[in-house]
Parts: structure tokens; sequence; C-alpha cells
């Protein structure tokens, strides 16, 4: 059964409000217990640590649908929006086709990010007031909530970039400095280095504490923040990291590409950092949409009116893939059917049909389709209770960081070519020589649907020159000054001081 965490007490959600213009109330518990009064042991931080937890499964859908891989993937080259047409979603087709106004985008996922912010310093806010609690748990619960908050301000700084940033939660009226992209970035990584330094995380969690914040996780983060802000001056600790998480000898790669997406390849070897979904007893609802539980993702993307198959269930047709993706791999490549379904050959081999949708051209992402039964005992609704997990990170991901860091010319005691050898070895190719061009391109094709090639195609200056009108649907360009999103209108209207996003 999969490991998950319960908030306890339900006040706190109270603490969900977001940098700027929102306040929350002076709520007493049941018992009469002021807020301020409650966390006085080690049991009741650790509930405020597992509510600092709460919001990641909130991404997938923040008041709208707003899966971080998902938004990154359509503002790239390898899928559509998809739905009923280009007014289904209209926040989502802007995206696409970078026209985004600050009045219609998916801003829930602003609200989700900075109520994990907010819920993060809580821990440190009251932490020494604990009177029971080991040095030892101090440093980690503490290092566990400044990684967690990290991740969460990494999405907004993608993002948006000049953003409100604070690591002490407001006081009235309940406005944060907003702070340039650049800003942003020394506070996150100079925030992310000390809890790295003094939390004692370990490198992999037990498999009771599946989802919790590891080294590892750390690690990634870390590089992953400083390979998209092309700072060279820490590309050596970087690649330390990357080296120390292989040389652990705790995570490898899965035999078989495509088990990875499947209930079995859940937390497996490979699996360095996963979001984890649930539906037995998940109580997710339209209604109540932050409930613990599963998913809605699947369900997005399914394909439309699915019939006559045993493998997967149907869904509202969002994110088709590219046609163009679905090509661009060899073959012998197991990557390309082991994450993306031909619906012509599963149709040969199952006798399924569908109905198309809006941008639909026969092909699906595997990786997350909704599986039969994968919503199994749901209490909430059915179809936001899906069990996929997201990954967040995998060790495929550990090489091809090494691999770009050792041909970019930092020093390390591996070998890049060995690197993406084996990344290419088990999806079942000949090696190609270590370029930084192959590797990135090793990356498109390990990471399709994975939120990973947007954000690729901006740190290697590609993106003006690849996410171009394709003919069909995208009719404009990308350039620097899209490179942030709008801030919400409702962030610009509550708060006199932000600077709105040139776009």
């Amino acid at each position: 059964m999969k490991k998950y965490y319960n908030i306890v007490c339900a006040f706190l959600g109270i603490y969900m409000f977001t940098s700027c213009g929102e306040g929350f109330l002076d709520v007493q518990s049941p018992t009469q217990l002021y807020v301020d009064e409650y966390y006085n042991s080690q049991e009741r931080i650790f509930e405020a640590l597992v509510a600092a937890y709460d919001p990641l499964q909130w991404l997938d859908y923040a008041w709208a649908y707003t899966t971080p891989a998902f938004l990154s993937d359509i503002m790239s080259d390898d899928v559509y929006v998809g739905g009923s047409d280009a007014n289904d979603q209209l926040a989502l087709h802007r995206m696409f086709n970078y026209n985004s106004i600050s009045s219609s985008l998916p801003d829930g996922i602003w609200t989700a990010l900075y109520s994990g912010v907010n819920r993060c310093n809580i821990v440190a806010q009251y932490m020494d007031g604990i009177p029971d609690i080991s040095e030892t748990n101090k440093a980690l619960y503490l290092a566990e909530a400044k990684v967690l908050q990290v991740f969460y301000y990494k999405w907004l700084w993608k993002f948006w970039g000049n953003i409100p940033y604070y690591d002490q939660n407001l006081t009235f009226p309940y406005l944060a400095p907003q702070y340039k992209a650049d800003e942003v970035y020394e506070s996150m990584i100079t925030a992310l280095e000390g809890a790295i330094a003094t939390g004692g995380l370990p490198m992999k969690a037990d498999p009771e504490w599946y989802g919790r914040v590891t080294k590892a996780m750390a690690y990634m983060l870390y590089a992953e923040i400083v390979m998209y802000q092309n700072d060279e001056s820490r590309y050596s600790t970087a690649l330390k990291y990357m080296e120390e998480i292989i040389s652990s000898g705790q995570y490898g790669l899965m035999d078989d590409f495509a088990n990875i997406w499947e209930a079995t390849g859940e937390w497996s070897e490979e699996s360095i950092y996963e979001i984890t979904y649930f539906s037995e007893n998940g109580a997710r609802g339209w209604n109540n949409q932050i409930a613990d539980g599963g998913t809605v993702y699947p369900k997005l993307i399914g394909i439309y009116n699915l019939t006559d198959n045993a493998y997967f269930d149907g869904g509202w047709g969002f994110e088709p893939v590219r046609e163009t993706t679905y090509m661009m791999y060899d073959a012998a490549d197991k990557r390309r059917d082991g994450g993306i379904l031909n619906f012509a050959t599963f149709s040969a081999e199952t006798g399924a049909s569908y109905e198309p949708r809006y941008q639909d051209e026969g092909y699906f992402l595997r990786k997350y389709l909704p599986r039969k039964d994968g919503n199994k005992n749901q209490v909430g609704d059915a179809d936001m209770n899906y069990d996929n997990n997201t990954r967040v990170y995998r060790f495929s991901e550990v090489l091809l960081n090494a691999a770009e860091l050792l041909v970019k010319g930092t020093s390390g005691s591996g070998s890049a070519q060995t690197y993406l050898d084996r990344v290419r070895t088990r999806a079942g190719l000949a090696s190609v020589s270590a370029t930084l061009d192959n590797i990135i391109e090793e990356r498109h094709l390990e990471f399709v649907g994975e939120g990973k090639r947007y954000w690729d195609l901006i740190r290697t200056g590609k993106a003006s020159s690849v996410l171009i009108p394709d003919g069909k649907y995208r009719t404009n360009s990308w350039s620097e000054s899209k490179k942030y999103l709008p801030i919400p209108q409702g962030e610009m209207d509550a708060d006199d001081n932000l600077v709105q996003n040139p776009y």
C-alpha cells in the first residue's frame, strides 16, 4: 500500500494564502487553543511538516488543470493542448500560442505554490518553541521544509521569474517585496545550499517514508536550478552532487522503460522523487479538491470515448502528442512505444476505437494515461482519484545532468560518454558521441511529457529558433519577452507595488 500523509489538524488549512493581498484569520481550534500555542511538541511540529507537503498533491488541479509538467510541455514542441476546441481551457491554449494575458491564466497554481511556501515557513516559525525535539530531528524537519519551499519557489520562478519572495510569513497588510528573477535565484540556491549542508537528509528514504525529501531529491533540485540559470560558478558542486548519487549505489535504471510508468514502477530503483497519489479511500472531489487522494491528470489526458480495450480508461483528450514527436525516435528506441501510444498500432492489436478531439494526430502520452482500475476504491469523485504517481526526478536525469556538466568542462570523476551510453543502452540504442547537442537531444527523447523540454530549450538558447509557428495551430513565435508569464491580475490588483512582466 502506498505511504501517504494526512493532515491531522483541519485548521492548518487556514494558512492557504498567496504572497500578495490575502491574509488569514485568527481562528481558534475547537478546544480554544490558539494556533500560536498549538505547536508545543514534536508530534505537532511534525503535523506542520506534513501540512507543508500537502500542496504537492494539489499541483495537478489547483482550481484548474495545472500539472506543472503539462503546463511546461504545452509551451514546448512535443504536445498540443487538445480538448474539444481552441476555447476549451482557453488559458492553456493561450500559453501554447504565447499570447497569455494576466486575466486568463491557470493562476490557481500561483496560490497553491505560495500556500506551500507559507506552510514551510510555519515549520521554521514554531520550531524553536518545541521543547522535546532532538537536535537531529529538528535539523531534519527544518531541512525538509526548506527544500520543499525551494521546490515551490522553483516553479514560481520558472513560470513568472520576477516574484514576491519571503522566507518568514507575512503580517498585515500581507505584502511581500517583488524581486528580480536573478535575485530570486540567489535566494533559492543559498537556502538550498544551507539545507543540504546542515539537514542530515538521507540519500534515499526507507520505503515507509517514500515521498519525503531526501538528499538525492535536494541534489536534483539544486542541479535543475543551477543548470537552468546557467550558473557556471556552481557547476562543480552540481556535478559533485550528481556523481555522489551515482556512486551511492542506491539508484539505478529500470531494465524496461515502459514499466517505469506502471504501478510496479512507482518508487523503483530509478525514482529519485515522486509525488504520490492513491486511489484507496481517495477523497478528492470537485467540491473538495485539496482532499487527500488521487490525481485528475490521467483523466485529463485520457483518450476520448475510448472503447474495447483492457488497458486504459478513457478521458477528455487533452495533451495529445504531436506526430513529429513520435517520428523523431529511431524505430528501435524502446522509449518511443514505451512512453507514447500509437493508436493505430494499439487499435490493430486490441480492436479499440476512440473519438478524435481537437489537435489529435493519433498519438497519446502513454506514461500517464489512466490505467484500468487506476481509481478503484476511491470514495470521492472517480475522475479525480487516479493513483498514477508523478515522476519528478529519475536516475536517467542524474546521468544526463552529469554528462552535460562534464562536456561543459566541469571537472569530475566520471565519464560523460559512459553516462550517456547507459541511458542509450537501456533504450536499445548504439552509442553516439557525448557532445552537448547529443546530450540535449537525449534528454528530449528520454523525458517527453515530463516537463523538461521547454526549459531545456530556454536554457540552451534554442527556444527562439525551435518554438515557432508550426503551420497548424501555433501561430506565434517564442521570444525572450515570453520567458515569464504575466503575473495574475488578481495579484496585480491586490498590490500596487507589483510590476507586471512584459509579455
